[in-house]
């Protein structure tokens, strides 16, 4: 399987079906301790992305991630649109056009933790989408280091932010809306969260039958 621009237009479609699958999970998540419209934000963001991939689909990963960035920007609402479009903007400066190699795919998946580092001030722990996307930089960079195959890179950025996901009910969430709840955010889990592991594990499904 390649890292290229295929496996990146498989990523987003697959992303887009997941988002969508999962629509009214992300709904209920957010309406115990933010405004409830995570889901529909991010269903419909993803869905227009996949719209104009379809329409006139990128030849190279950078371009595939510059759109998905821009329409995500332009299209949800609240802090998801910022932040994920951030995300995927540094994602794209950081990916190269031909096909990427284990280091790349790291590479790629911190660029996007730095870019919503960069826009929401957040740390693991804070009980944010970070606690997703730390973990599984953390795990694709020791892929990556000892020498495993972008294909493993993937595999373990997806199981790491799904226990990094996890990992967010018990906290007590100290940035965005969830923040003035105080201890009553405490029991549920981050809705941004859990939306970045069903995107990482699209990544790790994506080229694959």
């Amino acid at each position: 399987m390649a890292i290229d621009a295929t496996w990146a237009l498989d990523w987003i479609a697959r992303s887009q079906v997941v988002l969508a699958e999962n629509r009214e999970r992300l709904i209920d998540l957010d309406r115990q301790i933010g405004d409830g419209d995570h889901g529909e934000n991010m269903d419909r963001g993803f869905s227009a992305v996949e719209k104009v991939l379809s329409a006139e689909p990128p030849t190279d990963v950078p371009g595939v991630l510059k759109v998905v960035a821009k329409t995500l920007m332009s299209t949800v609402g609240g802090a998801a649109g910022p932040l994920y479009g951030t995300a995927f903007l540094r994602a794209a400066k950081a990916a190269p056009e031909g096909v990427l190699d284990a280091q790349d795919v790291a590479a790629l998946l911190a660029a996007a933790l730095e870019g919503i580092q960069a826009r929401g001030k957040a740390e693991p722990g804070d009980k944010t989408m970070v606690d997703a996307w730390a973990p599984a930089v953390a795990a694709a960079r020791e892929i990556a280091d000892g020498g495993g195959s972008p294909e493993e890179v993937l595999d373990a950025a997806a199981r790491a932010a799904a226990d990094g996901a996890q990992s967010t009910e018990p906290l007590r969430a100290r940035k965005g809306r969830a923040s003035y709840l105080g201890e009553r955010s405490m029991g549920h889990l981050d809705p941004g969260a859990v939306s970045s592991q069903l995107i990482l594990a699209a990544a790790a499904k994506a080229g694959r039958a």
